[in-house]
């Protein structure tokens, strides 16, 4: 599950795109940020790349890009590369009965970030690749969880929605914003589509992809419907007036009380039938040249903090650190579910330093300040982090907040995340 949405121009305060996404998965499958700098490759030596399951044919140069995914997988949930390229995918629940292993929704999104200037470019990349390879293949971590895909692109220019169900798409162009969540949203008004779905409006002027498409029950509990709404209700409030701390009120709202599953909130907490979990969050807005990405590099938005990244990679920003950079932040979250830690302080000094630092970034005069922004932002937020999590670092954990449903299911998932954890730095 997941919500991602763009808002071109011409509806933000500052006229700049701006473009998001909540990354919803197991709430024990680390969530990393990696760089991945621009290559050359020699086809005669490497001439396939091994995505998830698949290979496919490489190409002769890939694009810097920065990849927000979990770690197990080659794709990514969302990301942007050097000429900022945006996309987020989501999971969407279709009639098309599932094939072979293929590309899953994450490697078409991790390929057309390298290989696109334009947004434009990445939503045919993405459509040549399906119809070449087709989509599928277990996404789940630790349970089977297989469906297709839909997309936001975005590049400060142009956006586009794009949709698919088995190897069949359609597509628009997003005017002024737009908003996806777990379920199809395009009827009849796209204006690129697989052949096959042009002819078929072209013989029913009434013909809806939507409504052809989308499997009811899994779309219904997914509480899609509730989830995009809370985005579009939001931004069509602060039309002309969207702000980057607009966008962080959408992706930290909740529809239900605290210490409850909630599926249907755009942050979403596990602890239900559903296990669905928040586990990374960010916010792209595009500058001018100086293009800032805020990021959580961690799960729970409504509680953890963004830090800035530049498009271009800084030296000491806090990427590439992999999983022992989320699983951290994972472990003092976890203090703040059972109880243990106190949320509401650490939220209160969270938003005066967010607050800070987004004043600071607005004053920053030179590509030279920020990058000594992105550092020092990231040194406040480990020290922040430091702080709550080093008195209890040798506390056991005891949950009791919530349902005894809900302090059951966080005691069982926590003990197996810490012993994930051992198990992967035994490997390391």
């Amino acid at each position: 599950m997941c919500d991602t949405l763009v808002c071109l121009p011409s509806v933000t305060k500052n006229g700049r795109m701006i473009f998001a996404k909540n990354s919803d998965r197991s709430p024990n499958e680390p969530h990393i940020v990696e760089r991945i700098p621009a290559m050359d490759h020699d086809l005669e030596k490497e001439p396939e790349v091994q995505c998830t399951y698949i290979k496919v044919k490489q190409v002769e140069h890939t694009y810097a890009v920065t990849l927000f995914k979990p770690s197990w997988i080659w794709g990514a949930e969302m990301g942007f590369n050097e000429y900022g390229v945006n996309i987020g995918n989501e999971a969407v629940f279709t009639k098309v009965k599932r094939g072979k292993a293929a590309l899953i929704g994450m490697d078409l999104l991790r390929l057309a970030l390298e290989r696109s200037k334009t947004a434009y470019e990445a939503m045919i990349c993405i459509t040549k690749l399906l119809a070449e390879y087709g989509q599928g293949g277990n996404c789940g971590y630790q349970k089977e969880f297989y469906y297709d895909n839909s997309y936001l692109i975005a590049d400060g220019k142009e956006a586009y929605v794009l949709e698919t169900a088995g190897k069949y798409w359609v597509a628009k162009e997003v005017k002024d914003y737009y908003a996806i969540s777990n379920a199809l949203t395009i009827d009849n008004d796209f204006d690129f589509a697989h052949p096959e779905i042009l002819v078929e409006k072209m013989n029913n002027p009434k013909f809806s992809f939507r409504k052809k498409f989308s499997e009811p029950v899994f779309t219904f509990f997914a509480k899609a419907k509730k989830r995009r709404s809370c985005s579009i209700d939001t931004l069509q409030a602060h039309l002309g007036e969207i702000t980057i701390e607009t966008i962080m009120t959408i992706l930290r709202s909740h529809q239900t009380t605290e210490n409850r599953a909630s599926v249907g909130s755009v942050c979403m907490h596990a602890g239900g039938p559903i296990g669905d979990h928040t586990t990374g969050s960010y916010i792209y807005e595009y500058r001018d040249g100086s293009d800032i990405c805020y990021f959580t590099g961690a799960s729970l938005p409504c509680i953890s903090m963004y830090k800035p990244l530049l498009k271009d990679h800084v030296e000491d920003e806090p990427t590439n650190l992999g999983i022992s950079y989320w699983a951290k932040r994972e472990l003092l979250l976890r203090y703040f579910l059972s109880g243990q830690a106190d949320r509401a302080l650490f939220v209160a000094e969270r938003e005066e330093l967010e607050k800070t630092m987004l004043y600071d970034i607005s004053k920053a005069q030179s590509i030279a300040e920020l990058k000594t922004l992105v550092v020092l932002y990231g040194e406040k937020e480990e020290e922040l982090i430091n702080k709550y999590l080093q008195p209890l670092e040798a506390t056991e954990y005891h949950f009791s907040l919530g349902s005894s449903y809900y302090r059951k299911y966080w005691t069982k998932m926590t003990k197996r995340l810490i012993d994930d954890l051992k198990i992967i730095n035994k490997g390391l």
